[in-house]
């Protein structure tokens, strides 16, 4: 990987990005850049949009409420993220938002809502959850954009589960047992992988027996301690990358 610069302002566009083109800012953008910021004309920042990699840009302001970048050069070329859904019951507001951010943060390619029986949250701020995504990436030096899909319920998302996706099921009630060897033990053979966290009062009897039926499966055990959701999902997906995803170099 490229080194990062984290001294220069990053943001995240949504235009095409090559050398000579201009991007015209959003009003909020612009507000941050020239009034929150207060940065001047010819100001030097990192822009990027998932796609085309991370390029330097010059500010050119038109007033307060208006601004565009002028792209100069490519500092990066695009990187891509593991193929690694991270499936989970949604939290409320701020904790959801940090579980958001953190599977950003630990290399999830997919955000994938799973409503289940004991879910407490009922309605779910996609747009919310997309900015959280976008302000992560902007400030870990991430390229690639976590896609957020649609929340379906949890016995949609495991029906015909494909055999080419290893599920790895954190399970509080599995045997506690060395889980870097145990997941490398499952996800050998395997290139695909989805993380699934359950809700604050686990899943109940008839979503473990879906669960058990489900091939290929992997339980994992996190511990000798019960974790909060937001936690389990740093916890799990920190293990996940170590054992079979892109933190093995």
């Amino acid at each position: 990987m490229s080194r990062l610069d984290f001294t220069s302002h990053r943001l995240c566009v949504a235009a095409p990005l090559e050398a000579g083109a201009t991007v015209e800012l959003t009003r909020e953008q612009t507000n941050y850049l020239v009034n929150v910021l207060r940065l001047g004309e010819g100001a030097r920042l990192l822009v990027f949009n998932g796609s085309d990699g991370e390029w330097r840009a010059a500010l050119e302001p038109h007033g307060k409420k208006s601004a565009s970048l002028r792209i100069e050069e490519q500092s990066r070329a695009q990187e891509n993220l593991p193929d690694l859904d991270y499936i989970f019951a949604p939290l409320k507001h701020a904790r959801l938002d940090y579980m958001a951010q953190k599977a950003v943060e630990m290399g999830a390619r997919r955000l994938r809502p799973a409503l289940t029986r004991r879910t407490q949250a009922s309605r779910i701020n996609l747009e919310r959850m997309r900015a959280n995504v976008v302000e992560a990436a902007e400030q870990c030096g991430l390229l690639a954009l976590a896609e957020v899909l649609e929340e379906q319920k949890l016995d949609s998302i495991l029906h015909n589960w494909p055999e080419d996706r290893l599920l790895i099921f954190c399970d509080e009630a599995a045997e506690i047992a060395d889980p870097l060897a145990a997941l490398r033990q499952a996800g050998a053979g395997f290139q695909k992988f989805a993380v699934l966290i359950g809700p604050e009062g686990g899943f109940d009897e008839a979503e473990r027996a879906a669960l058990a039926r489900i091939s290929p499966v992997a339980r994992l055990s996190l511990g000798p301690r019960v974790l909060r959701a937001d936690t389990a999902a740093v916890a799990a997906l920190a293990l996940v990358q170590a054992a079979l995803g892109d933190w093995r170099g």
